[in-house]
């Protein structure tokens, strides 16, 4: 089952948001490493039989409800997100290991409203001359501590991922799945929800790193991956959410 709309959805979505500056950096992980860091309703989601772990650096920006301006200082956040892929009743989505992010409010409304496991974090994301630098520091109280520093550049445009290759099945995700904001309860409980998003697809470039320091993975207790990411960097674009459905 896949859904990639070009354009709002019918009836009323809660928010909107722009993200950009982003970069998908995956890893290959065997199957057995990760499934233990799912809840137990939810299966892998395999790529030939692959799983996959991803860190994905981004400014989210024009943070609205619908209906609503946005709100000066309440509106724009950095986020660095540790997910890999699972799928429930045949509907594929990303499962978040942490997402952490800059806007204390954002962090309180994510936790609270979206049973997301957002962590607190000082975070700055720049650009200069075409290559962007990403820095985060985890600040959460209670959490694992996890740094992370990364620049990369860029470059030429990819033709749309279609369905069946590897770069579609890294990012065009239109459904999340979450069991609350806290990882280790969430994984012990029963409660699970699917969120949906709406957004055009990805305009996807490649990108060269020239930085890399990171221990989001290893926060976690997870291996530090082995090799170089696979790495797609990618356009801006706007992004409308709906609520989250108990399932």
């Amino acid at each position: 089952m896949s859904f990639e709309p070009s354009s709002p959805p019918n009836g009323l979505p809660l928010m909107r948001q722009r993200w950009s500056q982003l970069l998908f950096a995956h890893w290959p992980v065997p199957p057995e490493v990760l499934q233990p860091y799912l809840p137990a309703r939810l299966e892998l989601d395999l790529f030939e039989g692959q799983a996959w772990l991803g860190v994905v650096p981004f400014t989210m920006s024009h943070i609205r409800p619908l209906g609503l301006p946005a709100v000066p200082g309440l509106n724009h956040l950095h986020e660095l997100n540790v997910r890999t892929y699972a799928r429930l009743d045949g509907v594929p989505g990303v499962w978040f290991l942490s997402l952490d992010a800059t806007l204390g409010l954002g962090v309180w409304a994510a936790r609270t409203l979206f049973h997301l496991p957002y962590l607190h974090a000082r975070m700055r994301l720049t650009e200069t001359n075409g290559t962007l630098r990403a820095t985060a520091e985890r600040t959460h109280r209670g959490a694992a501590p996890a740094h992370f520093r990364a620049a990369w550049t860029p470059g030429a445009a990819l033709p749309l991922a279609q369905p069946g290759t590897l770069a579609h099945f890294l990012t065009e995700r239109y459904h999340l799945y979450t069991a609350g904001p806290d990882l280790q309860q969430a994984l012990r409980g029963n409660r699970l929800w699917r969120g949906q998003l709406y957004h055009a697809p990805w305009r996807l470039r490649t990108a060269t790193v020239s930085e890399w320091e990171s221990t989001v993975v290893e926060s976690h207790g997870l291996p530090t991956p082995v090799g170089p990411p696979l790495l797609y960097a990618a356009d801006a674009l706007n992004v409308w959410v709906r609520e989250l459905r108990r399932v």
